[in-house]
């Protein structure tokens, strides 16, 4: 294999396909990626058995060939060189070592044969379909704060996607819990999408995917099949397998007739929330809330660190009523809700409150109190 290939380029698709190979590995396959070069282009994978992911580049190519290489350190070589450089790859039948030459500097790194590398994104897929970039980022954004990193409830340590019917009809459905709080966000449905029985995509591939998503141009085409899903845009491609398992029935713990409103500006809310939950036991991070005609009182009284109080401006005009939140939880969906105006729609003290963007109708999310 000769090949010679732009920094920049050599750069971008390394730094896609790397950072899902584990630092440490008990197969050592594992750590290297697969380079392959065709004419005129080259393409890496790498994977951890869970996830693959493939992404390519234009090259020059002399000479043809498959190889596997150190993922890491080969990203840390090409990290640190000049930009502009030209990057030439060059394996020979009798040096067991892979060359890389950039200007005048040159480097050998191991190599194990290409024949070990394990494929995942072969096989079969039950359904196909496509999705703005932007409608699958916004998927994403708005639910992966809600994923459990509780290993014994392996089902909730993903984000479920489904089909489903929503306020405006079919949609695409993403939801995420950790039995503290809940993520729901619905796109129309897009062509194609009707058979999407329901699958949890995991945690790890939820990040590497958004990841991606940030380079991406085009729109997304999604694969899904029983045991795998696999995204594709541009040049790359990731394969991930499923969480096998049961979501639980999620709506059942999103309430309904919630009747008691609270408006407020969601920027001067959360910046309160912030500030007073500075004084919140490290624990708990409990603070409570005391929601009267016009205002809610944000406080801490903590034996530990001491007291702290705000007041803001709100619209409600129901009966006074106090509830208790973990504060981090209430400033995770307050960072999804933006600038603009954030709807609380509570029954009592003791039950899930009902959490709306003003300013999008297809996005919920459901946090259960604390007792204060």
């Amino acid at each position: 294999m000769r090949l010679t290939i732009e920094r920049g380029a050599l750069l971008k698709a390394l730094g896609h396909v790397q950072s899902v190979v584990e630092r440490r590995n008990t197969i050592p396959i594992l750590s290297n990626v697969l380079i392959e070069a065709r004419d005129g282009s080259v393409t890496f994978a790498a994977t951890d058995l869970d996830i693959e992911i493939v992404d390519g580049a234009e090259a020059d190519v002399e000479r043809q060939g498959a190889i596997t290489v150190p993922a890491h350190l080969l990203y840390e070589i090409v990290r640190k060189l000049p930009d502009g450089s030209q990057v030439r790859l060059d394996l020979s039948p009798d040096d067991p070592r892979v060359t890389i030459t950039a200007g005048r500097g040159r480097y050998n790194l191991p190599v194990l044969a290409a024949g070990d590398f394990p494929a995942m994104s072969s096989g079969s897929f039950d359904s196909r379909f496509t999705l703005e970039r932007a409608a699958l980022a916004r998927l994403i954004d708005r639910t992966r704060f809600a994923i459990s990193t509780e290993e014994t409830r392996y089902y909730l340590n993903g984000v479920y996607l489904h089909s489903a019917t929503g306020d405006s009809g079919p949609a695409l459905r993403a939801v995420a819990t950790d039995g503290h709080r809940l993520a729901l966000a619905d796109y129309p449905q897009p062509e194609g999408a009707t058979a999407v029985r329901g699958v949890i995509i995991p945690r790890k591939t939820v990040q590497e995917l958004r990841r991606l998503l940030d380079d991406a141009a085009e729109d997304v085409e999604i694969a899904v099949s029983d045991a795998k899903i696999q995204f594709s845009f541009g040049r790359t491609t990731l394969t991930s397998k499923l969480i096998d398992g049961t979501f639980p029935d999620y709506t059942r713990v999103i309430p309904k007739g919630n009747s008691r409103i609270m408006t407020v500006r969601n920027d001067e809310f959360s910046r309160a929330v912030d500030r007073v939950a500075t004084m919140a036991a490290e624990r708990s991070r409990s603070i409570k809330l005391t929601i009267s005609d016009a205002k809610v009182v944000l406080a801490v009284n903590s034996p530990e660190t001491g007291a702290a109080t705000e007041e803001v401006e709100a619209d409600y005009s129901a009966d006074t009523m106090e509830i208790g939140f973990n504060a981090k939880y209430l400033l995770d969906i307050a960072g999804q809700i933006g600038t603009g105006e954030a709807r609380f729609e509570f029954a009592d003290a003791a039950s899930p409150t009902l959490v709306r963007d003003g300013n999008d109708p297809n996005a919920l999310f459901v946090l259960m109190p604390l007792r204060v």
